[in-house]
């Protein structure tokens, strides 16, 4: 297994740094340490045929821009909280309103947009931060890891650990854009999703969950058997229509490292299987992508990329019926998801 380290750029006298994971089969996973963002992740097609199934830029200053969340890990919170503020043990506590009138993904300077230190491990790459206590209007000063592992099997892990000094909200995730055509040749529309899920959380006009667990069945949510994503591009159900025609919702897994979410195109024959101990996975089409910039070339579009977002619930502080999202003082967070890289068998 290789690990190269290369210089990527400088930010506020930082360097960043990307760091390739090579394995035998000769996939590749390139990660900086700028939002712990995956630039690349180079694997075969069904002819052998090598290329990127992440969306990503060029250059650091492409990121620096960046409005998407490519590649980057989020937090302290994936998704919106709702009206940027929280309560815990009686005292209220105001988030950065980065949304509207709402908190996204952390805030205006969340986890993606700073600094990690990063240390080559075997077969991958330990990021670490401290976020100071007050960072975007967060209590407690938080130490997270964030480790990149690839295997010689073609699988990518992600490992989280975190502790706080006082008690605050946590659940991250990373937020590639994931597509198997390779090199964003083609959109995302004729990929298949197998998801093993019931129920799907009802979003409000600013996509913030309602607090409703809705049944998939005979809605375009269900993808307890493989389905299309161009199912819920084209359909006129609410849901899809609401979040600018498409999926930008969570989905409550029935079950966890056990196969529970698999993507797959035909065309080019690769899959995804992703495994995760989280509770949910929030799928999200690019249904609102920025058209700002080119992605490997390609005009940034509407659907060209699917995000996998496996975590805990957005807006879960509000919710008495969500999974808590809370970390106690001195408790440890830890959370892994796995991306298995594969061929569609004839």
């Amino acid at each position: 297994m290789q690990v190269i380290k290369e210089s990527y750029g400088q930010l506020d006298q930082q360097s960043v740094f990307s760091y390739t994971i090579i394995n035998d089969q000769g996939v590749e996973v390139t990660v900086i340490n700028y939002g712990c963002t995956i630039t690349r992740i180079i694997v075969p097609d069904k002819n052998n045929h090598y290329e990127n199934i992440v969306l990503n830029y060029e250059t650091l200053e492409d990121y620096l821009s960046d409005t998407n969340y490519l590649g980057a890990i989020v937090g302290r919170v994936g998704g919106r909280i709702k009206g940027g503020s929280f309560e815990l043990d009686g005292k209220e506590y105001t988030l950065m309103q980065n949304d509207g009138t709402h908190h996204l993904h952390g805030g205006k300077k969340g986890f993606d947009k700073v600094v990690w230190d990063a240390e080559i491990i075997e077969g991958g790459v330990c990021f670490s931060y401290v976020s100071k206590d007050g960072e975007e209007g967060y209590p407690g000063n938080l130490t997270i890891k964030v480790t990149y592992t690839l295997n010689h099997n073609n699988e990518l892990s992600i490992h989280y650990e975190a502790v706080t000094d006082q008690k605050t909200l946590l659940t991250v995730t990373n937020h590639s854009y994931f597509n198997l055509s390779g090199d964003a040749k083609r959109n995302i529309l004729n990929h298949t999703l197998t998801l093993k899920s019931d129920e799907f959380l009802e979003l409000d006009q600013d996509f913030i969950p309602t607090g409703h667990k809705a049944g998939v069945a005979n809605t375009p949510f269900d993808f307890r058997r493989e389905n299309l994503i161009e199912t819920g591009v084209t359909s006129n159900y609410r849901q899809n229509v609401l979040v600018g025609n498409g999926y930008d919702h969570p989905f409550l897994l029935n079950t966890n490292h056990d196969n529970e979410i698999v993507l797959k195109e035909k065309e080019s024959g690769r899959t995804l299987t992703v495994e995760t101990d989280e509770p949910a996975v929030i799928v999200y089409t690019s249904n609102m992508l920025q058209s700002e910039k080119d992605f490997q070339g390609v005009p940034s579009q509407k659907y060209l990329g699917i995000s996998l977002e496996t975590q805990g619930l957005p807006d879960a502080i509000h919710h008495a019926n969500f999974a808590s999202i809370i970390l106690d003082k001195g408790q440890r967070y830890t959370s892994v998801t796995h991306y298995k890289f594969g061929l569609m068998v004839d």
